[in-house]
């Protein structure tokens, strides 16, 4: 642990939508949707007996190191913990030592010995305890059932604060590979999602935004830092639109669903180039398109209904950024609007 560093076109009139006819501003108490995390029976926990390890190779672990990833799994589930905690644990251990009992650290941690590269300062245990794949693993998952909001965390981020990773996105890369791990094991389908680099959503409710009277949603909190309109591109250098407006956020702040909808498209390299994007369908022509967020910041999935003031997102600076902030978009019929004119229209003021 303590890893180890190094993580177009023209303007067009905005229409007026008025969406609801309740005045005032309001506050939804709506939760992000649980359709990323495990559902059904393997929610409570999935079971592997280590001595069962078929002599296989799954995401290109052998079988020395799946017996490692059964004794994880299986410590997870003495202690009764869900199959994302599990998985999170394997995830874990692949970041740290490739699931190989290691006898030795490195430069940052010369101390650190195992399948979780426990330090020796007293917190986990004597020197045989760490290099117990069954024990490391139960320290490192008592450890974890302490974070209570793990369930809305990126597993990269609640590995993180167990671990202490100098990068806490160092872990995302691994999720993939440990949850075809444990579901290889184990049989079961643990209903997490896949394939975009550690997108998982959140099985508890992360937060709300405000709403107005016209059903509208504040994006995100904070000042504009680069409004819609012709620019040069302080990535390309080029002068272009810059189709949406910038909201400088604090990284890891929350993003909101400006208004109620059916995400269309998210991840990368879904129409927005190398940015970590969010489009959502709000149906008579309107989508709004939020950019930048890590893999790890991204809430929802493809097909997921969304509400007003639902979180969605995390800021982040992915792709053409130079900082964390929100770039959000309003198109209308396939083009883009000044999104501070048009969310002023429906009762929100961006920025303010």
């Amino acid at each position: 642990m303590d890893r180890k560093s190094g993580g177009l076109v023209a303007i067009i009139a905005v229409p007026v939508l008025i969406l609801a006819t309740v005045f005032g501003m309001m506050l939804l108490t709506s939760s992000a949707s649980a359709s990323c995390n495990p559902t059904g029976s393997s929610a409570a926990g999935v079971t592997i007996d280590p001595k069962t390890v078929p002599d296989t190779t799954i995401s290109g672990y052998g079988h020395d190191q799946l017996v490692n990833a059964a004794y994880v799994i299986q410590a997870g589930k003495d202690l009764n913990l869900s199959s994302r905690d599990q998985t999170i644990g394997v995830m874990t251990a692949m970041g740290e030592s490739g699931l190989r009992v290691l006898n030795y650290g490195d430069a940052v941690g010369p101390d650190s010995r195992g399948l979780f590269q426990q330090r020796a300062n007293g917190a986990w245990g004597s020197l045989s305890d760490r290099m117990d794949p069954y024990i490391s693993a139960t320290n490192f998952f008592k450890k974890l059932a302490t974070i209570t909001d793990r369930d809305s965390l990126a597993p990269t981020i609640a590995a993180h604060k167990v671990q202490v990773n100098a990068d806490p996105y160092y872990y995302a890369k691994y999720w993939d590979a440990a949850v075809a791990v444990v579901e290889g094991l184990t049989g079961a389908k643990l209903g997490l999602s896949t394939g975009t680099g550690n997108q998982v959503c959140s099985g508890v409710g992360t937060g709300t935004g405000t709403v107005s009277a016209q059903g509208w949603a504040l994006p995100a909190a904070g000042p504009i830092s680069d409004p819609f309109g012709m620019r040069v591109n302080p990535i390309s250098g080029v002068y272009k639109l810059h189709a949406g407006v910038d909201i400088a956020g604090g990284c890891d702040s929350p993003i909101y669903a400006a208004q109620t909808g059916t995400v269309v498209a998210s991840g990368f390299g879904v129409g927005y180039g190398s940015n970590g994007t969010i489009v959502i369908d709000h149906g008579g022509g309107v989508q709004t398109v939020y950019l930048h967020m890590y893999a790890s910041g991204i809430l929802v999935q493809d097909g997921q209904k969304v509400t007003a003031g639902q979180q969605i997102a995390r800021i982040g600076s992915s792709g053409d950024s130079t900082g964390c902030h929100l770039h959000f978009q309003v198109m209308i019929n396939g083009s883009p609007t000044d999104p501070v004119a048009f969310m002023k229209t429906v009762g929100i003021t961006i920025g303010g």
